[in-house]
């Protein structure tokens, strides 16, 4: 096994912490992924792994490996397409990761453009609500929406999403517009509880420069943007909901805009990628692609 090779099973250990999760990835038997990191010890001369029942985490001299081999992979990968880049465009496969209704309503309709900008690239797209793990996943970049958790990965935000308070004519009809946060504990809303970890979202609302929340009274809870607004059309409440979500319901008369000036605090979006691809040409292309098409449909000025 070349050292190249080494390098890559050795970036997959430090990422997943587990060996086996290493093979799983791979496609090698748990056996190869021990032999690899022995022999790179070997050669380094070094310990590179601390290694507990559970676990296994990078030493200190395997974090200064792990960054080595980071840039190492990254330029090896761009040598592999450099000239072919030139001819061409940009070659190989980009796994990438998008909130459902973006990916269906904005980015896919767009991506055939792109693809033929590039048509040595393949593009695989998976399009979900919930977050996911960007290494054991195998994906490089991913699109978020809201405050960031995972630390470990690198962030770059490109703008913010404006919330909207709205509801279906029909429901308001029947229950009155609510004119004031307060309003709501005489109205239903429908509720959103996140895929992963099931917690329900409060009602938010900016008031005097800070943010507040309530629980108001709910017949319905989803979880899943698609689900929260086919709710909301069918008159069960209301919901928050970012502007561009909901633009054409808005223009169409089916949904209605209320408690303008008590909304939510803007979501902030950012496109993420593992440490390893973030200077790899077609993830970089592909970065400033998405990026641009969002300013322009869902990040107005």
């Amino acid at each position: 096994m070349d050292r190249i090779d080494l390098f890559r099973i050795f970036i997959r250990v430090v990422e997943t912490s587990s060996f086996t999760r290493t093979a799983d990835m791979l496609n090698m038997p748990r056996s190869t992924v021990s032999t690899a990191i022995r022999d790179l010890e070997i050669r380094t001369g070094t310990r590179l792994l601390a290694r507990t029942t559970r676990a296994v985490s990078p030493t200190q001299d395997g974090k200064k490996l792990y960054e080595h081999c980071l840039r190492l992979i990254a330029d090896v990968e761009n040598i592999d397409t450099l000239f072919r880049k030139e001819r061409d465009g940009l070659a190989g496969v980009l796994r990438v990761n998008l909130p459902g209704r973006i990916g269906r309503l904005i980015v896919a309709p767009a991506l055939p453009d792109f693809l033929s900008r590039h048509p040595d690239l393949s593009i695989e797209v998976g399009m979900t609500d919930r977050a996911i793990n960007l290494v054991e996943e195998q994906t490089d970049c991913v699109l978020r929406v809201g405050p960031l958790q995972d630390s470990r990965l690198i962030s770059h935000k490109i703008g913010e999403l404006r919330l909207l308070n709205v509801a279906s004519p029909a429901y308001l009809e029947r229950s009155g517009i609510p004119l004031r946060p307060n309003d709501l504990t005489s109205h239903h809303v429908i509720r959103y509880a996140s895929p992963v970890t099931k917690r329900v979202e409060p009602w938010e609302w900016m008031e005097d420069g800070e943010s507040r929340s309530i629980l108001p009274p709910a017949c319905v809870t989803v979880d899943n943007a698609e689900a929260l607004i086919a709710c909301c059309l069918a008159g069960m409440g209301l919901i928050q909901i970012p502007s561009y979500d909901v633009q054409q319901h808005l223009q169409n008369g089916e949904l209605v805009s209320v408690m303008p000036e008590w909304c939510a605090e803007p979501l902030p979006m950012s496109i993420l990628y593992p440490h390893r691809h973030h200077k790899t040409n077609r993830v970089t292309t592909f970065v400033k692609w998405l990026e641009l098409l969002l300013k322009r449909h869902v990040l107005p000025d």
